[in-house]
């Protein structure tokens, strides 16, 4: 047995056989197989979150199920459900009132929803961070686990800078990589780092004096409260709900 050390040529009867019975075989193969444009991609054939208006849209949300922070898509925008009220009139149908934050432009909106409507839901990130020190008019916070910064403009942070205390545990809200909101707790201990003393012999029940707190929040105090200070405030009414002692005082 040898081996040609020269190959056939290719049109010699043997080479051209080979062809024809390669292009057969090609031809069958094809009709049985689809082309790459039928054939979906793992991206497509997974049950991901849908797209709309590019933004990555959750699960569907119904009115029945509204708390307090829950993310929808209203008209192409992202809001936040602030507030909500569940009505059961005598007659006609249940529905429920709401306010909600417009995470992309900071408005709020009104609207009132059917009992059990449903709405789709925000696809968005929540990264539980810590507010480290100003970098210029920039506000640079530490994920506390990973111990990752992240920068975030005054813009952003928005009105939430009031309440802004170096060491403040916050929530950063991200929907495709854009920061729409940052979440503060619902209440927080300040020092007074500014009010004049009270009136004396003014003991007028309920009267309180403007404070300024360490953060640059103003908020109403009863008049025996003074510089230097701590107290609890709800940070999203701005309402004075207590004097507090500093830690070396409680010991005492």
């Amino acid at each position: 047995f040898s081996r040609s050390a020269t190959p056939p040529s290719a049109s010699s009867p043997i080479m051209m056989s080979r062809s024809l019975l390669v292009a057969a075989l090609a031809g069958t193969a094809s009709a049985f197989m689809p082309g790459c444009s039928s054939i979906p991609s793992l991206r497509a054939a997974r049950p991901a979150v849908s797209l709309a208006g590019g933004l990555r849209m959750a699960k569907p949300v119904s009115t029945n199920d509204f708390k307090t922070g829950v993310t929808v898509v209203i008209d192409g925008n992202v809001y936040k459900v602030l507030e909500f009220l569940h009505v059961k009139p005598g007659k006609g149908s249940a529905f429920v009132r709401s306010k909600l934050k417009n995470l992309t432009n900071g408005g709020n909106l009104e609207r009132t929803f059917r009992a059990g409507e449903m709405l789709e839901g925000a696809d968005v990130s929540k990264s539980n961070v810590q507010f480290n020190y100003m970098d210029g008019e920039d506000y640079v916070f530490m994920n506390m686990e990973t111990f990752e910064t992240m920068t975030v403009n005054a813009q952003a942070v928005g009105d939430n800078k009031i309440w802004m205390k170096l060491g403040a545990d916050v929530s950063i809200v991200e929907c495709n990589g854009k920061i729409l909101d940052i979440e503060i707790p619902p209440t927080m201990i300040l020092e007074v780092a500014q009010t004049d003393p009270g009136a004396k012999g003014n003991t007028a029940q309920g009267a309180t004096k403007m404070a300024v707190l360490e953060t640059g929040a103003e908020v109403q105090v009863p008049l025996f409260i003074v510089t230097g200070e701590l107290v609890r405030v709800d940070t999203e009414t701005s309402k004075y709900l207590g004097r507090e002692k500093r830690e070396e005082d409680k010991k005492k």
